[in-house]
């Protein structure tokens, strides 16, 4: 799957930053130290921003902004990274059309590595449209721009797939009901917490918790 698969895999961004925001307070919960997802609610003036680090390179970024959501990522290893080239390059197409209400992300310090913004996909929708956009970005059968797996948890948003990932990227076996119940906006709760880190410290998880804007109880 490249880009253009993931386009219709997208749900509206008010769906998209709930899972964002959700995702970021299990991984919270499960290690408040080391979180793969994070979310920041005030990021900048009236700006959230959701980012997922695996720690080995690669990496996703979305930022909810009033004039729409700009989403980025980069996968090193895969066809389209940007240092295919001595001096990196961005893959054909991958900026072409995005709007000048959105561009300057793609430009922000925030997003450079030694200078350069490192993206292998880029996904945009401005406020107000109906459908999610990318440049006209073009892909041989056997090429990949890390959408696939970069972003089959955030497009698939099921507890189900959470349990999987949870699973496969921590080792570790968790409570469906309690993923559940985060993901539906639920507080956090001794009860939920235990589901998913039964000797973990509840205090450091409701204090993280609360900072990404979820409810905790008590």
């Amino acid at each position: 799957m490249n880009v253009h698969a993931l386009l219709p895999r997208l749900p509206d961004p008010a769906v998209l930053a709930a899972r964002c925001r959700a995702f970021a307070v299990l991984d919270t919960v499960l290690d408040p130290a080391a979180p793969m997802h994070v979310y920041q609610p005030g990021w900048r003036d009236g700006v959230a921003l959701a980012r997922m680090d695996n720690c080995s390179g690669d990496r996703w970024s979305v930022v909810f902004d009033p004039a729409g959501v700009f989403l980025h990522a980069f996968d090193h290893e895969c066809d389209a990274t940007p240092w295919r080239e001595d001096e990196r390059v961005h893959w054909p197409g991958l900026l072409d059309g995005l709007p000048a209400s959105l561009a300057h992300y793609a430009t922000a310090p925030d997003f450079q590595f030694e200078g350069f913004f490192d993206a292998t996909v880029c996904v945009w929708r401005e406020t107000g449209a109906d459908a999610w956009l990318c440049g006209p970005v073009k892909f041989a059968a056997d090429e990949s721009d890390g959408s696939e797996w970069l972003f089959d948890l955030l497009a698939d948003g099921s507890p189900e797939a959470y349990v999987r990932y949870a699973d496969e990227c921590w080792g570790r076996t968790v409570d469906i009901e309690a993923v559940r119940d985060l993901m539906t906006g639920a507080p956090l709760t001794r009860r939920t917490a235990a589901g998913l880190s039964p000797t973990g410290n509840f205090e450091i998880m409701a204090e993280h918790v609360r900072a990404l804007g979820h409810p905790v109880h008590p």
